[in-house]
């Protein structure tokens, strides 16, 4: 099979490459073209997904498919984008037919619940690679970045922490329990949901934001040092999911929470005046800290005791001794 076909077959056709708002020519020439509105920004944002190093070399491509489109969805999520469409980079060994229906499905799915279309990319073969890049729309000068915390404000994450990265055991098969006790964190791990109404939620009210991925401690050290601020955080107040407590224990899922990585769900500043509007909107806001002047992060305990440990998350291309 040829790459045009390979692409006709399992990607062009895929109800998430027809035509839609804000894509005036998607998949088929030699550039997409897309519409953005008067008034308002491109967000651009591209990740890469290798085997081996972001998923294990054996998996499930659905799953794969999902989280691939997923993880790269919640960039749009941090900085309170409207999704809009991607395109898809594929490195293939080989061609599979069974391979490639299983990822286009799992792609499709993520695609239409993010509402994002797929306007073009390109395949090649090799090692097993995956790159997405997504855009975005926000309006002119309201886009939430790293930047902008102020003392007083309060530190705030979308959700219960620790899932995805306590998960990794179970994808690379080092531990096992009942399918119920790990269901809720393998679906955490494999399909991410990208908290796109929270980001757009938090324009105009949020003073900086990300998106969780490479641990909660190493990614608010980004916002800290884009603010030139100090972030405590209060470790009695992190929120953790009943299966996290349930497969690891407190210590064990604390650790995850606090430095696990792939979590994908938003840590942002708010003063502490916009608080109320959220949390009776229904949106999901935890407060777990403050911003204070100085410089880094701190994690304390339930004295006021800075307990922050030496490993706060992932980072590539780190030596190993």
């Amino acid at each position: 099979m040829g790459e045009f076909e390979l692409i006709r077959n399992y990607f062009a056709a895929a109800p998430c490459a027809q035509p839609g708002e804000g894509v005036a020519l998607g998949i088929g020439d030699d550039c997409a073209l897309l519409s953005v509105p008067a008034g308002e920004q491109l967000a651009v944002s591209t990740d890469t997904l290798v085997a081996g190093v972001h998923f294990p070399d054996a998996c499930d491509p659905f799953l794969l498919g999902q989280r691939a489109l997923g993880v790269s969805a919640s960039d749009l999520a941090a900085m309170g984008a409207k999704p809009l469409a991607f395109t898809l980079a594929l490195t293939l060994p080989e061609v599979s037919a069974a391979w490639l229906e299983a990822f286009a499905r799992g792609l499709n799915l993520m695609a239409q619940g993010c509402s994002l279309r797929l306007i073009g990319g390109d395949t090649t073969r090799g090692p097993l690679s995956i790159t997405v890049t997504v855009f975005g729309t926000v309006p002119a000068g309201m886009a939430l970045t790293r930047a902008g915390a102020r003392p007083g404000d309060l530190l705030c994450v979308g959700g219960a922490l620790g899932d995805g990265g306590g998960a990794l055991p179970l994808v690379l098969n080092q531990r096992s329990s009942e399918a119920s006790t790990t269901q809720a964190l393998l679906a955490r791990y494999w399909s991410p949901q990208p908290q796109l109404a929270l980001g757009q939620a938090l324009r105009g009210n949020a003073t900086s934001a990300l998106d969780i991925s490479d641990g909660l401690l190493a990614d608010c050290g980004h916002i800290a040092l884009a603010s030139g601020v100090r972030l405590l955080i209060e470790r009695d107040r992190i929120p953790m999911s009943d299966a996290l407590l349930g497969f690891f224990g407190r210590d064990e899922g604390l650790n995850a929470a606090l430095s696990g990585g792939d979590d994908y769900v938003l840590a942002f500043t708010l003063p502490p005046s916009r608080l109320d509007s959220l949390t009776s909107a229904g949106l999901p806001v935890s407060v777990i800290g403050q911003v204070v002047a100085g410089q880094g992060v701190v994690l304390l305990d339930d004295l006021g005791q800075d307990v922050t440990p030496l490993t706060r998350g992932y980072q590539h291309f780190r030596e190993t001794r």
